[in-house]
């Protein structure tokens, strides 16, 4: 297991920058949220199975809520899966995902839904994770309409990433504590950092079509491997290479780079 105990800081500059980015060599440090990276040795940690049922279960549907006992979801692949949370300052875990590796040849989730084009090989296993169980604490995403982000399905993700201006001037006007979409860049960020340590280069994941566009838009550019399926909603499978992604962020985003990519310390160049 690794924990992460101190705040993780975004660099920004005051006032903010119109993208909410850093972009000045004198920033003023703010606190975001403690993160969290582990691997489920005994389970996954309460509060993370937790919130999943509750968004996966109560508010989507996606899963029938009498199947899992004690409010919390789980399935075969948190085994071979690295788990990450975001909490507040006050301890309550408001995001989480997982980067899955199955072992012994065994499929990834998105095989279970999705089949990649003919010709298609697989990286090998030991350089590829899935994204998977992505979500959100409803109290703390942008927009009330959105029920959830970066599931399979719903494109609230992509609008929260790609419109972080208009959610500082809606969070001026109501006057609420909902957190930044820097949040879901320090969920991804973190991922990052593990797949660095551990060797992995290509990323999974399933995603409609207008979240791929949308986050191509920022410097991510997932290639579609299949065509469309059913997977919680119309989804396309696709493929992240990691040093790809380095090299379009670096061209197309700087700032974000220079924040994604800072490593932590303790992580040896």
């Amino acid at each position: 297991m690794i924990l992460f105990p101190e705040l993780d800081r975004l660099q920004a500059r005051s006032p903010e920058p119109a993208n909410g980015f850093p972009t000045r060599k004198t920033p003023v440090s703010l606190p975001l949220f403690r993160s969290y990276c582990g691997r489920a040795l005994g389970g996954v940690p309460a509060e993370i199975a937790r919130l999943r049922f509750e968004v996966y279960c109560l508010e989507c549907a996606f899963l029938q809520s009498e199947t899992f006992h004690e409010g919390l979801e789980h399935d075969q692949y948190d085994t071979h899966a690295m788990h990450f949370a975001a909490y507040t300052l006050e301890e309550r875990v408001v995001g989480a995902v997982r980067l899955v590796q199955p072992k012994d040849g065994k499929p990834y989730p998105f095989q279970q839904y999705c089949k990649p084009f003919d010709g298609f090989e697989l990286p090998p296993g030991g350089e590829a994770a899935e994204i998977s169980r992505l979500v959100v604490r409803k109290g703390h995403r942008r927009r009330r309409a959105d029920s959830l982000l970066g599931v399979p399905g719903r494109d609230g993700l992509a609008q929260d990433w790609y419109d972080h201006e208009q959610w500082r001037r809606e969070r001026g006007r109501r006057g609420d504590e909902r957190d930044s979409p820097m949040l879901l860049f320090g969920l991804y960020r973190e991922m990052y950092r593990h797949s660095l340590r551990s060797g992995i280069r290509y990323w999974y994941a399933a995603m409609e079509r207008s979240l791929i566009r949308s986050l191509e838009r920022l410097g991510f550019a997932f290639e579609a491997i299949g065509p469309q399926a059913d997977y919680y909603g119309t989804v396309t499978p696709c493929l992240l290479d990691l040093r790809a992604m380095e090299e379009r962020l670096h061209n197309t985003n700087p700032a974000l780079a220079r924040w994604f990519m800072q490593r932590p310390l303790g992580l040896a160049a």
